[in-house]
């Protein structure tokens, strides 16, 4: 899709490489630089994208953003030059967007059972993510082959296990390698960049409902204000667990909801939900994916893990519609784990 007509883009003195007004706007010290417009944001990410620019530039314009830090329209900008790089089935319908880019570091990915869950509910979810850009972490493609399951390595295979099991995983470098690469900067760069936020943003098939987990609580409203500038139909941003989707039962859930209706209006909404537990539990020693399918075969008990998985489940289907109150949300993911197929991980 292309800039609306009579967008104003800055324009290279005589001699510059066209990508160095960017980095002029972001680096001209703290009275002359100022954020990118929604508009530049695109412009200047669509022309990393088609590799249109040097890597200097690149490593330039990722940090001086890092330091300023992302506003909400930068974030929108950025998704849509994405979506303009990105070849999606346009016939591929999901229920659920769910992004899976921190990894986990203290507790086992309980989600991976509540997407699971949600799976049983009747609800398609597609999951996108990237992986190995920060040490000493489980990243969800190793969690997955620990259980037998296999991410997706296309569209035609995303579209296919949405249509045999109800959910998908499909790699970032899958659909944008470019993106991807950006993000697998980390360890030179020694700091996160705007893309580790602009990606869990991207609901690359925009499916009705977008879910995130966020690890700094700063970056709550800015994905909440720029899930209302994208427009998208619902939006709910946590503190996940490490950063992914995954509640913390331990503590109080605090849900940060952009909601757009048919006519293009969002109002920004927050909801609390309860800590489960009036204590905390102690952090197990390490991760065991084995201990996890123990878990999900009934042979060992984790009070901290089931709580997580019903729990984080009990979110999504009170955003998707499945749940009208939190009590009833909660019964219904506790139905859906007692009624598992307890044989799946055999």
């Amino acid at each position: 899709m292309p800039l609306p007509e009579n967008t104003q883009l800055p324009q290279p003195k005589d001699g510059e490489h066209p990508f160095a007004p960017y980095v002029r706007i972001l680096g001209k010290g703290k009275k002359g630089s100022r954020s990118l417009t929604r508009e530049e944001a695109r412009h200047a990410l669509g022309m990393i994208l088609a590799g249109q620019v040097e890597p200097v530039q690149l490593g330039a314009f990722l940090m001086l953003i890092r330091v300023k830090e992302e506003t909400p329209d930068e974030l929108a900008g950025f998704v849509e030059a994405v979506k303009d790089h990105i070849t999606p089935p346009a016939s591929l319908q999901v229920d659920i967007d769910w992004s899976s880019y921190a990894g986990k570091r203290r507790h086992a990915p309980w989600f991976l059972f509540s997407i699971l869950l949600l799976a049983e509910a009747g609800l398609r979810t597609f999951v996108h993510g990237a992986e190995g850009h920060t040490a000493e972490r489980l990243y969800l493609s190793d969690a997955m082959s620990e259980l037998g399951l296999e991410p997706a390595t296309d569209w035609a295979q995303a579209e296919h296990q949405l249509t045999a099991q109800g959910f998908s995983y499909l790699p970032l470098r899958q659909f944008s390698p470019g993106l991807a690469d950006m993000i697998d900067l980390r360890p030179t760069l020694g700091l996160r960049s705007p893309v580790h936020s602009l990606a869990r943003l991207i609901n690359p098939l925009n499916a009705p409902l977008v879910v995130q987990g966020i690890f700094h609580p700063p970056y709550l409203p800015l994905h909440q204000e720029a899930g209302a500038l994208l427009g998208y139909r619902r939006l709910a941003v946590i503190k996940g667990e490490g950063g992914e989707i995954e509640r913390n039962p331990d503590n109080a859930m605090v849900v940060h909801k952009a909601e757009t209706d048919p006519m293009g209006a969002s109002k920004l909404q927050h909801e609390e939900w309860p800590a489960l537990f009036p204590r905390r539990h102690v952090k197990p020693a390490d991760i065991s994916m084995s201990h996890m399918r123990q878990v999900w075969r009934g042979e060992e008990q984790d009070e901290y893990g089931i709580a997580a998985v019903v729990s984080t489940a009990a979110l999504a289907l009170k955003e998707t519609g499945k749940a009208a109150s939190q009590d009833e949300a909660l019964a219904l993911a506790e139905s859906l784990w007692a009624t598992r197929n307890k044989t799946r991980f055999d």
